[in-house]
C-alpha cells in the first residue's frame, strides 16, 4: 500500500509563498499520476495540479500561472511551489497518486492565506 506523507503547509499572507512536499512511501517510478488537491471545508475536493500518464503537467485555471508542480525522483518526492498566494487558495492540500487501478491520499496540509 502507498503512503504519502504531505508537509509545509501553514500561515501565509496574501502575495506569499509556500512549498508544499509530499513523500511518497516507495518509487515514485512505480506511481503514476502523482498530483496535488485541495478542498474547503463543506465543498468538494478539486483538482490543483496533476502530472497526466504522458508526464505533462496540467493546473486548474485558479492557480495556472502561480502555482508548479515538481517532482525530484530521487527523493521520491512531489512538490507544489504556490507563490501569489491568494485568500482563495485557503484549503487543505492532499497529495495523491494513482497505482494498480486505485487512488492513494495524503492526510493533507493546511493553508491558510491570510488578507
Amino acid at each position: 500500500q502507498v503512503q504519502l506523507v504531505e508537509s509545509g503547509g501553514g500561515l501565509v499572507q496574501a502575495g506569499g509563498s509556500l512549498r508544499l512536499s509530499c513523500v511518497v512511501s516507495e518509487s515514485i517510478f512505480s506511481i503514476e499520476k502523482p498530483s496535488w488537491y485541495r478542498q474547503v471545508p463543506g465543498k468538494q475536493r478539486e483538482l490543483v495540479a496533476i502530472f497526466n500518464s504522458s508526464g505533462a503537467t496540467y493546473y486548474a485555471d485558479s492557480v495556472k500561472g502561480r502555482f508548479t508542480i515538481s517532482r525530484d525522483n530521487a527523493q521520491n518526492t512531489v512538490y507544489l511551489q504556490m507563490n501569489s498566494l491568494k485568500p482563495e487558495d485557503t484549503a487543505d492540500y492532499y497529495c495523491a497518486v494513482y497505482k494498480s487501478g486505485l487512488w492513494y491520499w495524503g492526510k493533507g496540509t493546511q493553508v491558510t492565506v491570510s488578507s
